[in-house]
């Protein structure tokens, strides 16, 4: 497991699960104050997201913390999967490439990060937009899309969306 604070005081944790059958990678958002942690996205076979639109990500990642992780392109590593984002910047190739030169030995880090971004996770890119200040999607399987029967409740979008833009 892995803890990725944010300023807001909320952690995003890594949970790499590898129990025989159970193999997976669960992305969760806690405020200490809260009840329980929610999810943002799961990457195993039965895969739940996109979890974060790429300007929250590149927030989350960005975000100066004084305990956890706190390398901003190991952030950026660790939070990617959470991605799917289908209107992204022409600069996202640039940071992802820049994330992978500095922490992996891939040979050609711009073509890995083009590849990564043209196929992000199992979900399909999602088309984000803001709504009364949450940031929602429209993909089948996202938690934080509020279409879906199983969507997080509109309090803990907005606090989701918050706390990955770097707010309390």
């Amino acid at each position: 497991m892995f803890s990725v604070p944010l300023r807001s005081g909320h952690t995003i944790y890594v949970v790499y699960r590898n129990f025989v059958g159970e193999w997976g990678v669960d992305h969760l958002i806690h405020q200490p104050a809260g009840p329980e942690a929610e999810t943002l996205a799961v990457d195993d076979g039965h895969f739940m997201g996109p979890g974060m639109a790429w300007p929250e990500l590149l927030s989350a990642a960005r975000q100066p913390v004084t305990e956890g992780i706190g390398d901003a392109d190991a952030r950026l590593l660790l939070l990617f999967p959470t991605l799917g984002d289908a209107l992204l910047p022409d600069d996202a190739a640039a940071a992802l490439t820049t994330a992978l030169d500095a922490l992996t030995l891939i040979e050609e880090p711009a073509e890995v990060a083009r590849m990564l971004l043209e196929n992000q996770g199992q979900w399909a890119p999602a088309r984000w937009r803001l709504a009364d200040g949450v940031w929602i999607n429209d993909g089948g399987h996202s938690y934080r899309n509020p279409s879906n029967a199983f969507a997080l409740p509109e309090g803990c979008l907005l606090e989701i969306s918050s706390a990955l833009q770097g707010g309390s």
